[in-house]
């Protein structure tokens, strides 16, 4: 791992890959000020941000422990969950889609991947590269990560019931999809992408904290879905076992928490909601989310 402080001009801005002070062998990815991917390049298997920590949850669940799966990622980030794949189920085949190439360079010359890692890299809007994937793909993935943002933003092409029939489209009849939905009070924008997913697949959950459920911060809810039962028997005790603890919400409490929320479409979408800048304390060799 480079020493430097390396960065690049991307769509959104400038993205920085800072050293973590904090944590030794590690880098924080800040785009246009906002920390948006930790690296842990000595121990792929710590997981810094309490939303990929979700994620990483619902990833050991996905199928016995150690055993490989398919895996795609849309939106690449400092390739942190791709690594923990990699990492905790060798031999994994996975697919990554970024709009950013500079962005992904810049990474992987810092932090480059395991030589065993079996990691393709695909360039281009999510949505255009979703239809240009490998056919023999469609059907076989066992997970699917949207965690798509531009700067501090998802763009709302990226939202919509249009969108998602698309990515589940991908999923195995077991397979698991995964997104990064942020949002700020009220929670406006979270509901709306549950209720959006929700309509498409028939078992769904969101993971976040307390506060955030409330509408009381701005901050991520993790939507997890599947066509089968998602394998949740430990999730809540993970989720609270968590240094930052979070909860469960499934069944008539997530459909209390929907209330209502209109199904997103292509005529409807917008972008999510854009966080405050006092959320973000960024600085040459620190960050925090």
């Amino acid at each position: 791992m480079n020493d430097s402080t390396p960065e690049v001009q991307v769509s959104a801005g400038t993205a920085r890959l800072e050293t973590d002070r904090h944590s030794p062998g590690s880098l924080t990815l800040v785009v246009d000020g906002t920390p948006q991917s930790h690296v842990d390049v000595d121990d792929p298997s710590h997981l810094s941000f309490e939303y990929v920590r979700r994620i990483g949850h619902l990833i050991d669940l996905v199928a016995p422990e150690g055993e490989s799966i398919t895996a795609v990622h849309l939106g690449a980030g400092a390739l942190t969950l791709p690594r923990y794949v990699a990492h905790t189920r060798p031999g994994s085949r996975q697919q990554v889609v970024e709009l950013e190439r500079g962005l992904v360079d810049m990474v992987r010359e810092a932090a480059p991947f395991p030589r065993a890692a079996q990691i393709r890299l695909r360039y281009g809007d999510a949505r255009e590269v979703l239809a240009k994937l490998p056919e023999g793909l469609r059907g076989s993935a066992d997970l699917v990560v949207v965690d798509i943002f531009s700067g501090a933003r998802t763009p709302a092409h990226v939202t919509s019931v249009e969108f998602y029939r698309e990515v589940i489209a991908l999923l195995a009849p077991s397979g698991i999809l995964a997104v990064n939905v942020a949002d700020g009070a009220g929670l406006t924008f979270a509901r709306s992408q549950l209720s959006t997913v929700a309509h498409l697949l028939p078992h769904v959950a969101a993971l976040a904290d307390t506060q955030m459920l409330k509408g009381r911060r701005f901050g991520n809810i993790v939507v997890a879905a599947s066509a089968t039962p998602l394998p949740t028997g430990s999730l809540p005790r993970l989720l609270a076992g968590d240094s930052s603890p979070a909860k469960m919400v499934d069944g008539r409490e997530l459909t209390d928490f929907i209330a209502g929320a209109p199904v997103v479409t292509d005529a409807t979408a917008v972008p999510s909601p854009p966080p405050a800048r006092s959320i973000f304390q960024t600085g040459r060799g620190s960050s925090t989310w």
